[in-house]
């Protein structure tokens, strides 16, 4: 290794074949000179592997040759492509979900995708179709840096910490929705089953054996905790993960992919395109079950249709 590996921690391997270029000192790289499709060659599906680790969430331009299908064949490269719970897919596709932005709709609050189910997804893998003019960026956080930096008391609160997870929520005021019943439709269809699911609020990574602070916007609560504390933990634990430092911020072209590490980051859409178009399409990668410091693996705790619930 260099001396670059260690003047900032997003520093590229030296020792990896690709060009990689980091894009913030913390979190985020683009690999240049790869173009991404089902038949990628083992060394440098490998490559993508360990940078994906490695930066957290790695990012390719000109990727326009990427069908639906070839986007789904290079998920399946990762690990086991599965479509998401409550929403259906891309017409056409077998996991493809799409995120159509209308009037400034986006996902503008911090979350890690589906963490209200136990075995949540490894990896996503977006891709830009139609992108504004201008705005629209979307942001990621580092939760292993944020864990690092945590001072020793809050290090002890949160190593033992557990947090409910579910989908049911306020999506209007979540995606920034300005059309009440178009809201209302997308959450009956987003929550028709309703989860729940307490997870560590660290979690052990798999791989790298890492520790990452898991939290984002599907927390509903602290398990053994008031709402009110919850409430005041939470911003305390959210506010940190997403300082400045921590984050990359990523300008979207039409045919760029994202990939990002989903048991160590969060992400967010900034919802700042008016009534620009602005639609994505993304793959996920099935994941396993967190695992705490201590051990204990997440656990569900509803799972019922809203029906049900709503009784």
């Amino acid at each position: 290794m260099t001396d670059t590996i260690h003047r900032f921690s997003n520093a590229a391997d030296d020792q990896s074949p690709l060009d990689i270029v980091p894009v913030a000192g913390r979190i985020g790289a683009e690999i240049r000179n790869v173009r991404l499709s089902g038949d990628l060659d083992a060394a440098t599906l490998g490559a993508v592997r360990a940078a994906l680790l490695r930066h957290k969430v790695i990012f390719f331009r000109g990727q326009h040759d990427l069908t639906d299908q070839e986007h789904e064949a290079f998920a399946a490269l990762l690990g086991d492509p599965v479509a998401h719970p409550t929403v259906p897919v891309v017409e056409g596709s077998r996991y493809l979900l799409e995120l159509d932005s209308k009037e400034g709709e986006a996902a503008s609050s911090w979350h890690t995708d589906v963490t209200f189910v136990e075995a949540y997804p490894k990896a996503s893998i977006l891709r830009a179709l139609t992108i504004p003019e201008a705005g629209g960026d979307t942001l990621w956080a580092n939760g292993v840096t944020a864990y690092e930096e945590l001072t020793e008391p809050l290090r002890a609160l949160v190593d033992g910490l557990w947090a409910v997870h579910t989908n049911k929520y306020d999506y209007a005021g979540t995606f920034g929705s300005k059309d009440s019943k178009r809201a209302e439709a997308y959450s009956k269809i987003f929550a028709s089953t309703v989860y729940e699911t307490e997870h560590p609020v660290v979690r052990v990574h798999p791989e790298t054996g890492e520790r990452s602070l898991l939290l984002g916007h599907f927390v509903k609560q602290f398990v053994g905790l008031t709402s009110a504390d919850s409430q005041r933990i939470f911003a305390i634990l959210q506010d940190h993960i997403t300082k400045p430092e921590n984050t990359v911020r990523w300008r979207w072209q039409v045919g760029d992919v994202a990939i990002w590490d989903n048991r160590a980051t969060q992400h967010r859409a900034i919802a700042d395109f008016g009534l620009q178009r602005r639609t994505l399409r993304r793959a996920t990668v099935a994941g396993d079950v967190p695992v705490s410091i201590d051990g204990r693996r997440s656990r569900t705790v509803k799972q019922e249709s809203a029906e049900v619930t709503d009784a």
